[in-house]
């Protein structure tokens, strides 16, 4: 579907939990959240039908996420459906690696294509403080699983944070030298707990370019947020998501949907459309999911003055 702006909209970000396993500190407060209530969260059946209506629409892609998504009940027969929805080519799944290894080999039969792992650092020590207690080796030795698993490329989601891993930066574009893997650098954004953050933790992709001496290469696809490089020698590519610095607006072609049922067209507003009280109203979601891409704003306002930062944290939008 063409939205207002003429983008081609067929990406649908979907959350299928609240619950994570991690407590990431610019994800969440410490503390945890208020979890959702079982009635609250939508629905195995629901989650399916919200990916059937949207392949009316013309949603090619699905890309799970949670919270963390493998924590979900059922996780892999909901790969299998949605896989099977005629329309949809491409089903794939941000997670934090933690449950990977009991879940790998099932959720590619089942159907997934790709998966995005998202890791702040390298270092032991460091992982544990970031996630206040996880640890990386459970991550770590998943990645030559994925890779052998024909799922790749492989992306690796790096949130660059001042103070905390930006020496990582030559450490984490190596992971790209000899593998098919992609290291993907994202600006820190004010969304929720972050939002909270003081800016001295914000640091500019730029920074990647001044460390590390990179080739620049052309997108695979147009609407892909990041802008691509690689080592001159390298196998794999290194991306830089500058939301803050550099608004990708222009190209986007997604629309997410929160796992108690809100479709929100932009990550950056707090603007949300009801999605869960019409599925059980029995009400045509395909209207709505029409309506709501068409509400798509031209771009986020983040770097305007008046500009107040979303209030939902991470985890309750989806990775």
């Amino acid at each position: 579907m063409i939205d207002k702006y003429n983008r081609t909209i067929d990406y649908m970000r979907l959350s299928v939990t609240d619950r994570c396993n991690l407590r990431c500190k610019y994800c969440m407060p410490e503390s945890g959240v208020s979890k959702k209530l079982h009635r609250e969260i939508l629905r195995h059946e629901e989650l399916v039908e919200i990916v059937k209506a949207g392949a009316q629409v013309g949603i090619k892609k699905i890309r799970l996420t949670g919270g963390e998504p493998l924590i979900r009940k059922n996780i892999v027969e909901l790969v299998k459906e949605i896989s099977n929805v005629e329309g949809i080519n491409e089903v794939t799944m941000t997670t934090n690696g933690l449950l990977l290894k009991n879940y790998l080999n099932d959720l590619k039969e089942a159907g997934l294509t790709r998966i995005n792992l998202s890791l702040d650092t390298l270092k032991s020590d460091r992982y544990k403080s970031i996630t206040r207690g996880g640890n990386i080796e459970d991550v770590l030795s998943c990645i030559p699983l994925i890779l052998a698993a024909g799922l790749s490329p492989l992306k690796i989601n790096v949130v660059l944070i001042g103070g905390f891993n930006e020496d990582e930066i030559s450490d984490f574009v190596e992971l790209t030298r000899h593998q098919n893997i992609e290291v993907r650098f994202i600006e820190l954004m004010p969304i929720g707990e972050a939002s909270r953050w003081t800016n001295d933790k914000f640091v500019s992709n730029q920074k990647v370019l001044e460390v590390v001496e990179l080739i620049k290469i052309d997108k695979t696809h147009p609407s892909s947020p990041a802008e691509y490089y690689k080592l001159k020698d390298g196998v794999g590519k290194v991306g830089l998501i500058n939301p803050i610095s550099c608004s990708f607006c222009v190209d986007c072609n997604r629309i997410r949907v929160t796992s108690d049922g809100k479709v929100k067209p932009c990550l950056h507003s707090d603007q949300e459309i009801e999605l869960m009280k019409a599925l059980r109203n029995h009400e045509d979601i395909v209207k709505i999911l029409r309506v709501a891409i068409t509400s798509k704003p031209k771009e986020h306002l983040i770097n305007d003055k008046e500009y107040k930062p979303i209030t939902r944290d991470m985890n309750r939008i989806g990775g």
